[in-house]
């Protein structure tokens, strides 16, 4: 085992949103970083657009059999417990350098000030453990705003009920070119009393730096970008921080443990490089940025003289109030041949986006659901990834397996004629008992560790207001035209879209951070990716745990 010397400011566990952020941050302030990614190092030429490796192959993401998660879901009384690799359902997200913001969509909403005090505006909901946060919008705006211009996001601001407030006019980015479509959502809202809003996104409109703009190939969401436009951490933040000489990134570097000292400070990270091999490294600070499941796993890997039952978790609240996005979605097709020849040649288009998003009911005042929290709707036309439209077309409406020509006629009437229009609905998942993350020691991972256990159960208010959103979505596509539409909530989470076991807040028996994610008891730790949401809002997470991880960067360089 090699033995480094605290040679380093800061060791940084994880390499995405959060830990980039505080690494790009950090090196801004003349500090020497580590960053510890277990996954590889891609670039942009390696983010070709492969339909194979994106959707139907674990190449960015760890082989089931070798990594992978317990799963515990209701089963009438009591839970039942699947390994993934059983169910295949994979809680991976993007194990590389800049981790899953590589490979996301890029719709960037902020939180609003509402967000930050759910308890206080909408009072106690039975079942669920609703808290306020222990810092306001205010706290935050600042680093938004920073984000804006360092990450790159495209957009124009029009003001509206809900509109956040704002430091700045505008994003510095103008808008990336929208699809024909998102002019017939303006007028089919306009006709429905809806306010249709641009949508910003986490994608170059313009070249930055090394970066280039957006190219419009329409293969963005669950691919890395081939042109570095989008706003993922490796690209927008850790290409410079390494560029300043001031920071080291460590890909295929596997963190299975934090050592602590007696006095419950962190002394020391133990991983296992390519080969296998134990190295272990020290710093002044420690950064746990893993993604909220893994964060909880590693902290509740690491017991210590202090932390017997895992590092922050003297009262049991390391991986507690586990979330994820709620929500529906609503799917319509628009049939060429019902549109005539100039509609049907806008709705063909490949590569623009939508850009579309509606936020009139991100509180919801309703006769029969009362006064409650609401969410966002965002608009994004079909995927054309082939293998993945292929796929859908296996069974026919009562489920049976289509094969030979009946397979290649419904393949065909997919791809060549019509084009699938879908509006995401995102809302609270509240947290609650039955939402956490423990150690499995009876499953292992390729290292002999016990893998995560999750326990998943959304509850009941959840689904209501997905299926609320949904259905306003869903009259959107109708007033379009689109044929054969459907709305669907379901209790599954996204598992792209996970946070908390690592609630941040004042009082230690109910949190496992401080205000600005120092862990309790281990004052030179810190947590900086989604782990820290006690409530997630009703947008997706990314520009936050953006916005977050740079803020607490500052209080780390101040502490340093």
């Amino acid at each position: 085992m090699d033995t480094t010397s605290a040679d380093f400011d800061a060791v940084i566990i994880g390499s995405g949103a959060g830990g980039g952020a505080v690494a790009w941050r950090l090196t801004q302030a003349g500090k020497r970083v580590l960053v510890l990614e277990k996954g590889p190092w891609f670039s942009e030429k390696d983010y070709f657009k492969d339909e194979l490796a994106c959707c139907r192959r674990s190449v960015y993401t760890p082989d089931l059999r070798e990594e992978q998660h317990v799963i515990e879901e209701r089963a009438g009384r009591g839970w039942r417990a699947t390994p993934t690799s059983v169910s295949g359902w994979d809680f991976w997200n993007g194990n590389v350098v800049g981790g899953s913001s590589n490979f996301m969509s890029g719709f960037f909403h902020r939180l609003k000030p509402v967000d930050f005090r759910l308890h206080s505006e909408f009072g106690l909901i039975p079942g669920a453990n609703v808290v306020d946060w222990p810092i306001r919008y205010a706290d935050l705006e600042p680093y938004y705003a920073l984000v804006e211009s360092v990450v790159g996001v495209s957009g124009r601001v029009q003001d509206h009920p809900f509109l956040e407030p704002r430091s700045t006019p505008d994003f510095p980015y103008p808008p990336t070119v929208e699809h024909p479509v998102a002019a017939w959502i303006d007028a089919a809202c306009g006709r429905l009393g809806y306010r249709s809003l641009p949508l910003p996104r986490a994608v170059l409109s313009e070249p930055r730096g090394t970066r280039r703009s957006c190219e419009y190939s329409g293969y963005c969401g669950s691919y890395g970008c081939s042109s570095g436009a989008k706003g993922g951490a490796r690209a927008a933040l850790l290409d410079d921080a390494v560029a300043s000489g001031r920071c080291i990134v460590r890909p295929h570097s596997q963190v299975f443990r934090l050592l602590s000292d007696a006095m419950g400070q962190v002394a020391a990270v133990e991983y296992f490089d390519r080969q296998g091999a134990r190295q272990r490294v020290s710093g002044k600070v420690y950064v746990v940025a893993c993604q909220a499941i893994e964060t909880s796993r590693l902290l509740l890997s690491s017991p210590g003289p202090r932390h017997p039952h895992g590092l922050g978790n003297g009262h049991g609240q390391v991986g507690r109030n586990l979330i994820f996005s709620a929500g529906g979605v609503s799917h319509g097709h628009l049939n060429y041949e019902d549109l005539g020849p100039e509609r049907a040649q806008q709705a063909r288009v490949v590569g623009p986006f939508l850009n579309r998003t509606l936020h009139d009911w991100y509180v919801i005042d309703d006769p029969e659901l009362g006064r409650i929290k609401g969410g966002v709707l965002d608009f994004l036309m079909g995927h054309p990834n082939v293998v993945s439209r292929a796929a859908a077309q296996r069974r026919d409406e009562a489920g049976t397996l289509v094969w030979g020509s009946a397979f290649k006629r419904r393949l065909e009437a997919a791809i060549r004629g019509e084009a699938r229009i879908d509006c995401e609905a995102f809302a609270d998942w509240l947290p609650t008992d039955n939402g956490w993350v423990g150690l499995d020691h009876k499953v292992k991972d390729k290292w002999g560790r016990p893998v995560a256990r999750i326990r998943l159960e959304p509850h009941p208010h959840d689904l209501k207001v997905g299926r609320y959103l949904a259905q306003r979505g869903a009259n959107v596509l109708r007033e379009l035209g689109a044929k054969n539409v459907t709305v669907g909530v379901s209790a599954n989470p996204p598992q792209n879209l996970v946070a908390g076991g690592c609630r941040f807040g004042h009082d230690p028996k109910h949190s496992v951070l401080d205000p600005d994610c120092r862990m309790h008891g281990a004052a030179n730790l810190f947590v900086a990716d989604a782990s820290f949401m006690p409530t997630g809002g009703s947008v997706p997470y990314t520009w936050t745990i953006y916005a977050n991880a740079l803020r607490v960067a500052d209080r780390i360089a101040a502490q340093l």
